[in-house]
């Protein structure tokens, strides 16, 4: 599989497909998958189905279901089967919360979340295996164990990860039905009108470059994306904005953000590494390339989540800093803009 056939993070991958013949006798579905699935116990096979993740005729269906003659069964998890070993990495990482079923972690800029081509090592999952090396979940043989969503390279913030099967299969669920509830803070060019709105387009890999995302506002490719947005605070040249997610695409932001011509502060893969804002004053130019320095990466951080707790049910809700290269470049530009006043 290449990079651009990874799939996005708001979806199931078919991990079996089961054609059953038409003299197949009635048989209770998790026992038919238990015989059928090698190193895979009934209750993971409960909780798949007890998730919606596993279906018979595109329908999802329970435990008890009987299998019956010329019966399609699916088996739906949230992560493709692994095509590398990993390797278990002593990384420290930054953990917000953990209980039996959930880790919350706040990652750290330049942190690969889940090991592809190009970054087998040093990535979040590296870090989790070695953390969590005596949970099943860990050496289950999946590519991205625990992972229910996952945040860019150089995109700092929250993230939930599961430490079971059940933990996992009803979190992947709430991602998939967008009951979670994420909130980004973003350093944007220019002032985005109206100051709170709604960016809608379907969001796609490039045509011309299938490493990027690109906003098809046709629809006729790509998927449903919707960021929702307002500014906090505006900078004249740049605005700090509030971002809210309905959807969870690829680069979702940076592309929408790109798109409605506001591209993230300092995105190079966007255009955002540009001035283009501004004036052609030598002090200001320079102004923003000290900025850049400072900020070395897209200005974006994935600052709260709030999902259900997989197994109590209980709202969870958790919160994060603006990381510090962030908040220093804020601080620049509100002592920039205040000095011209």
């Amino acid at each position: 599989m290449s990079e651009e056939e990874l799939v996005e993070q708001q979806e199931l991958f078919e991990h079996h497909r089961f054609a059953i013949d038409p003299g197949q006798s009635l048989l209770r579905i998790d026992k038919f998958l238990s015989l059928r699935l090698e190193n895979t116990s009934r209750t993971r096979i409960h909780d798949a189905a007890n998730a919606g993740n596993i279906l018979v005729n595109d329908n999802p269906v329970k435990p008890n279901y009987k299998v019956k003659p010329n019966d399609i069964i699916q088996v739906v998890l949230p992560n493709p089967p692994r095509e590398i070993d990993l390797i278990p990495e002593n990384i420290p990482i930054k953990i917000v919360y953990e209980d039996d079923d959930v880790v919350v972690v706040n990652k750290e800029p330049g942190m690969v979340v889940h090991p592809a081509y190009g970054n087998y090592t040093g990535t979040l999952v590296n870090a989790l295996m070695w953390h969590f090396r005596d949970l099943p979940l860990f050496s289950s043989g999946e590519s991205r164990p625990g992972l229910v969503h996952r945040i860019d390279k150089d995109t700092s913030g929250i993230l939930v990860i599961a430490k079971n099967e059940l933990a996992l299969n009803r979190l992947s669920k709430q991602f998939y039905d967008r009951t979670t509830d994420r909130i980004y803070i973003a350093l944007v060019w220019g002032q985005p009108d109206p100051p709170e709105g709604t960016i809608t387009g379907h969001v796609g890999r490039n045509i011309r470059d299938r490493k990027i995302m690109q906003v098809f506002p046709d629809g006729n490719q790509g998927k449903p994306a919707i960021t929702h947005y307002r500014i906090i605070e505006s900078f004249s040249y740049i605005s700090l904005v509030e971002c809210k997610l309905e959807t969870g695409r690829t680069h979702q932001i940076r592309v929408h953000f790109s798109h409605i011509r506001h591209p993230l502060f300092n995105d190079e893969v966007y255009g955002g590494n540009q001035i283009i804002k501004g004036t052609t004053f030598s002090k200001y130019q320079q102004f923003v390339k000290n900025c850049f320095k400072i900020l070395p990466r897209q200005a974006l951080h994935a600052k709260s989540l709030a999902f259900d707790h997989p197994v109590t049910g209980k709202r969870l809700f958790f919160d994060s800093e603006i990381p510090d290269d962030m908040k220093q470049v804020i601080d620049k530009w509100r002592r920039y803009i205040g000095g011209r006043e």
